[in-house]
């Protein structure tokens, strides 16, 4: 049967001449034939939903481990809300809505059990092997690790969302490719960009561009949300920051007898509303005055376009201070982390001293004789695949005793 696209209900929209082109992907690394009825970046987005790295966001941690309570974020439902902001930063600046969405739903895919705490275990303990990144992490999933088509390993998803996949916090390299960091850029994203070059020393597409910054304004108003819900920190706490002391303001001034989880609510809400307003301004001047009239004019730029405005960006920073000083370093999340890190540590070490005490056959029979460097990188895959709660089951089917979280 044959299709007449016009007639389909999408892709027809008037996108900006610099959104990335639905119909004209740079490609995938082995070659597919086209959908009739969905854009290549449509056909990205459904492969990641179905994946099984999605939905073992579910049972990775946010900030609080997933058995604290069932109303705290998870890395699942925090990926759905960057997608969410992501699509309507995409929308307001006439850019492609799928593809930002892709990439704001693949964001987290690498990220360990634990979240970070399980990263910088992960980093310490393969210090000699090259570390772990969690964007590297995400990368070697969807090329190589979702074993799902009977074609090729991983998703193989397009340029485009692989692309904005590692350029999660820009350019990694400059154009004779040094890092621009003081670590080399990790092996897994060196491996893939020589088959599949993703220009790594240029900025991202606008789309990406506005994934990352959703990212940066769901967990700077959501781990607030959460922080507060916890009792970590309070609303009197929240009085000396610049933007949020407004909000606060502003909502006891028009609901004075508003009870508390209300006016939380209300001020997250006025929190992302500002955030995202800001960034669709700023970047509407950013495009202004550069003018891109393709995609590739994005990535050549020089600079992001999609940011917080100058004072924004001040206010931003205030609130991240306040986080890492008031959550993120908490005494109670700190003791849960110690417990989180010991976990992997122990798991780490099982592992390379007896791979037979992996469970699951098919990653078992894959590291027999092995030599250690190529051991470890197994082992790291496996841990860093590992949910919150698989992680704790195979701890407890391990070791006498197992740190208790929370």
């Amino acid at each position: 049967m044959q299709f007449d696209r016009t007639k389909l209900g999408f892709g027809t929209g008037e996108l900006a001449p610099y959104s990335a082109d639905a119909w004209n992907s740079r490609g995938r690394l082995y070659a597919e034939s086209t959908s009739p009825t969905r854009s290549e970046f449509q056909r990205d987005r459904d492969r990641i939903i179905h994946s099984t790295a999605f939905r073992r966001l579910k049972h990775k941690t946010q900030v609080f481990v997933a058995h604290e309570g069932d109303h705290y974020r998870t890395r699942l439902t925090h990926t759905i809300e960057v997608a969410q902001i992501a699509r309507a930063l995409a929308r307001a600046l006439k850019a492609d809505e799928d593809l930002a969405e892709g990439v704001a739903l693949v964001h987290d895919f690498g990220h360990t059990p634990f979240g970070h705490t399980g990263e910088d275990a992960l980093d310490e303990l393969l210090a000699t092997h090259g570390g772990f990144d969690h964007n590297a992490q995400s990368l070697a999933i969807v090329t190589r690790l979702e074993a799902r088509y009977a074609e090729f390993d991983g998703l193989n998803l397009t340029w485009e969302t692989l692309e904005g996949l590692v350029k999660h916090n820009g350019p990694l390299t400059d154009k004779a490719g040094n890092s621009l960091d003081d670590k080399p850029v990790p092996e897994p994203i060196r491996h893939y960009n020589e088959l599949h070059d993703l220009w790594l020393w240029s900025h991202a597409s606008l789309e990406a561009q506005a994934a990352a910054i959703a990212d940066d304004i769901a967990y700077n108003t959501h781990d607030i949300d959460d922080g507060l819900r916890s009792g970590l920190i309070t609303v009197e706490m929240l009085e000396d920051l610049p933007l949020i002391s407004g909000f606060i303001r502003d909502v006891r001034d028009r609901y004075p007898d508003i009870e508390e989880v209300r006016l939380v609510h209300e001020i997250t809400r006025r929190q992302i509303t500002a955030m995202v307003e800001d960034v669709i301004g700023t970047a509407q001047d950013n495009l202004a005055a550069i003018k891109p009239e393709s995609s590739d004019d994005v990535r050549l730029a020089g600079r992001p376009i999609i940011t917080f405005g100058a004072e924004m960006t001040g206010w931003e920073k205030e609130i991240k201070r306040f986080l890492y000083t008031h959550l993120y370093r908490h005494p109670d999340v700190m003791k849960v982390r110690e417990s989180a890190a010991k976990m992997v540590e122990d798991l780490f070490h099982a592992y390379m001293a007896d791979p037979t005490l992996i469970e699951e056959s098919r990653w078992r029979d894959l590291l027999v004789d092995l030599p250690e460097r190529k051991l470890a990188r197994y082992v790291r895959d496996y841990i860093a695949g590992m949910t919150d709660t698989y992680a704790m089951s195979a701890h407890k089917r391990l070791f006498d005793h197992s740190p208790e979280l929370g």
